[in-house]
């Protein structure tokens, strides 16, 4: 059976799940879900994730929601490991540098990002603005976040060492709305590390095949 992803194309959590599938090539069906209809709110979309989010994957019976969860799981089943997407189980200091690498983009790089999408372009969808007050407080503290991702990007080519792993690839759908947002910290002269990563993940052929779907 093949692998079912329930979600939307263009919802970022869902993006996050089909670079890791791009990455290794795992054959899926796309199950879509109608979030302006109010289906990932239904009781059979609930029964499945209870929390009324997408995405969630049916992987021939065994079902999991949250993005992140499910890219290690993916990653684990199909080849991640040789690919060098995630760290081998045995080896404990790369497992806690990825670790390391997963939390800083959860925690130090997702609330804002996701915060300042959902007010200068999610609002505007529903004919809601912006407020500029949020917003200038959300640039605040993502750039003093990101002068921190300049530090690290200093000492290693990716966030986890020298190979990319899926904790640099999670940073693709909300660091891309970034540029919509003219919010330019991931390819400002200022933070020339940071350019030089963000200029790499981004131009991976499998995030150029999943903007392109």
């Amino acid at each position: 059976m093949v692998l079912k992803i329930h979600g939307a194309t263009v919802a970022t959590c869902t993006q996050r799940i089909l670079i890791v599938i791009e990455e290794l090539a795992i054959p899926y069906e796309l199950v879509p879900v109608d979030y302006a209809a109010g289906e990932h709110k239904a009781p059979a979309y609930l029964a499945n994730q209870p929390f009324g989010q997408i995405p969630y994957i049916d992987d021939d019976g065994f079902k999991l929601f949250e993005s992140r969860a499910i890219c290690r799981y993916l990653a684990l089943k199909h080849g991640g490991v040789a690919a060098g997407l995630v760290p081998a189980a045995g080896d404990l200091e790369a497992v806690a540098l990825f670790e390391q690498a997963a939390s800083v983009e959860m925690s130090n790089f997702d609330p804002s990002a996701s915060k300042l999408a959902f007010e200068n372009l999610f609002k505007p969808m529903v004919g809601q603005t912006a407020d500029t007050e949020v917003v200038k407080a959300l640039v605040q503290v993502l750039e003093g976040k990101i002068a921190g991702y300049e530090a690290m990007l200093g000492k290693t080519k990716y966030l986890a060492g020298d190979v990319v792993t899926i904790a640099d690839l999670f940073h693709l759908p909300y660091g891309s709305l970034l540029a919509k947002q003219k919010i330019d910290f991931l390819e400002s002269e200022k933070y020339p590390n940071v350019a030089r990563w963000w200029k790499d993940i981004s131009s991976r052929p499998s995030w150029k095949k999943v903007t392109s779907a």
